[in-house]
């Protein structure tokens, strides 16, 4: 009996074989796609040329289950990084309207050669590999039902699910479906065998005991390829409102997850020898290296670059070299504050061309473009739109927070840094603190201020802003003395003492604090 034919599409330098349900480079490389987006990208192929529009993609992806525009969106993403350079080009946003893949598409029939190895058909792609070069991978297990009654598990199940859910907004990170998670119910199960058996990097397991009038739901997040404890929690609330509570301990358990998997995220980057590193471990090892010290932008700058040039459509380092350049100028650290303000300019648009939903691009593209003049509503627009989509970033509420304080809605700012700084309860708190400092001293709040300001200087003595913003309030507070000390300090960490501060919205708060500033130094208006 003659084989069956094996159906390849072929468009560009890719080949998608159907049957074999792999996407393949011209060199014969597997590029990893988990099925929905292999799915995705399938439907696009077949129907190469036609705009496709959200709602199709759902009935024809999500048949029977209803999602988010997240999946959607999350999905658009991996098809992008696994096309590369040529993935926005292949497939197209066509504002407000959907999607259409561009460029000519054939079709091969290709029958088995007989006595040649026998290739795996799968129903859809296996989860990505945990290797280096994949985002990592994280199953949530189905959390374990203590409360001895059985009826209940459709509680367990349903935190699970929504922990899933909002896990899935991470977008540097890929969630597991809940159909893979599952077939573990029940069963007493080794981590390591788990993360082996699902190609997933880190494991989420818990409990949840449930009484009459209180819940109980324990978490903790276990390195699969060591079975190390990175973190673990326990929530208790009342029944009141089950699917509130629900939701709650979901994005809760969602914003302490981020910031403890990019540690570990970064710890694995940083270890591995240079010569192996994807520009992912780049992007992650820049990230790591500007987060450690405001002095160390540059360095940071550095390796972005090497990411871009591996993948110049790398929406991520694209939107962190921007934010590079813009501290540059920021800190007064530039040898080129125009140059380097237009780099910053580029790459923040050239970043959410290339990853137009991330939340993180949206987010810090929004502050950057402010900064750099663009319309503060519409960029303030953008920022919420980030958040909208990812509920859980606590980056994202630290910028959303400082740019409110940056147009004069200084208690609405306050109010969402202090938000980040829950949802992140790691983070540099000199950062958020200089971010309310800096309210309560465009408020003239100046006894307020200075202990935030002296806090953020400890934490990051590189960091100029908060010793600007401390001059100013000693200043207005007329403690000159402790002003110029404090401008002495300044002159040491940055060449400008006296910034552009355009991106002041109000007026009267800018002109606050420049003659602080000039108080402080001594110069005249």
């Amino acid at each position: 009996m003659e084989d069956e034919p094996r159906a390849i599409y072929r468009f560009d330098r890719f080949r998608l074989d159907l049957d074999g349900g792999l996407l393949l480079g011209d060199d014969g490389e597997e590029l990893a796609l988990r099925p929905k987006a292999f799915a995705m990208l399938r439907h696009f192929v077949e129907n190469a040329g036609r705009l496709i529009d959200r709602d199709e993609l759902m009935r024809t992806i999500w048949p029977d289950v209803i999602v988010s525009d997240d999946s959607i969106a999350q999905c658009i993403t991996e098809i992008r990084r696994a096309l590369g350079a040529d993935g926005q080009r292949l497939l197209r946003t066509v504002q407000r309207r959907g999607y259409r893949f561009e460029g000519p598409v054939s079709k091969d029939e290709q029958r088995k050669i007989p006595g040649s190895p026998e290739i795996p058909v799968f129903d859809a792609l296996p989860p990505p590999a945990a290797v280096a070069g994949n985002p990592p991978t994280i199953a949530v297990l189905p959390f374990q039902n203590m409360s001895g009654d059985t009826e209940q598990d459709y509680f367990a199940d349903g935190m699970v699910e929504e922990i899933i859910t909002a896990l899935s907004r991470i977008r540097w990170l890929f969630v597991l479906a809940r159909n893979s998670t599952f077939t573990y119910k029940g069963r007493a199960v080794d981590i390591k065998q788990v993360g082996q058996e699902l190609n997933a990097r880190y494991v989420l397991e818990g409990s949840v005991r449930r009484s009459a009038s209180v819940v109980r739901v324990t978490a903790q997040l276990i390195d699969a390829s060591n079975g190390a404890h990175l973190w673990a929690e326990r929530y208790d609330g009342p029944m009141e409102d089950v699917f509130a509570l629900q939701d709650k301990i979901a994005l809760a358990v969602a914003g302490i997850i981020e910031p403890t998997l990019q540690a570990a995220e970064t710890i694995r980057a940083v270890e591995r020898p240079t010569a192996d590193l994807t520009a992912y471990d780049l992007y992650l090892r820049g990230y790591a290296t500007a987060l450690s010290s405001a002095a160390r932008f540059r360095e940071a700058l550095v390796l972005m670059e090497q990411a871009i040039a591996r993948d110049p459509s790398y929406g991520p380092a694209l939107s962190f070299a921007s934010v590079c350049y813009f501290r540059l100028v920021f800190d007064g650290r530039s040898d080129d504050p125009g140059s380097d303000g237009r780099k910053s300019i580029d790459l923040s648009r050239r970043a959410l061309q290339a990853a137009p939903d991330d939340p993180s691009v949206m987010a810090h593209a929004a502050n950057i473009l402010m900064y750099f003049g663009e319309d503060a509503a519409t960029m303030i627009t953008l920022v919420d739109r980030a958040m909208m989509l990812s509920p859980s970033f606590a980056r994202g509420w630290y910028i959303s927070g400082t740019m409110r304080v940056w147009t004069g809605q200084t208690d609405e700012g306050i109010e969402h840094v202090e938000k980040a700084l829950r949802l992140s309860p790691r983070v540099r708190v000199g950062w958020v603190g200089s971010v309310i400092g800096i309210a309560h001293f465009l408020t003239g709040r100046f006894e307020d201020a200075v202990p935030r300001f002296l806090l953020a200087i400890q934490e990051d003595p590189t960091y100029p802003d908060p010793y600007r913003f401390l001059a100013a309030s000693y200043a207005h507070m007329k403690q000159l003395e402790a002003a110029r000390d404090v401008v002495a300090r300044l002159r040491a960490v940055s060449s400008v003492v006296i910034p552009t501060v355009d991106h002041l919205r109000v007026a009267e708060q800018r002109e606050l604090f420049l003659s602080g500033l000039r108080m402080a130094t001594g110069e005249r208006a």
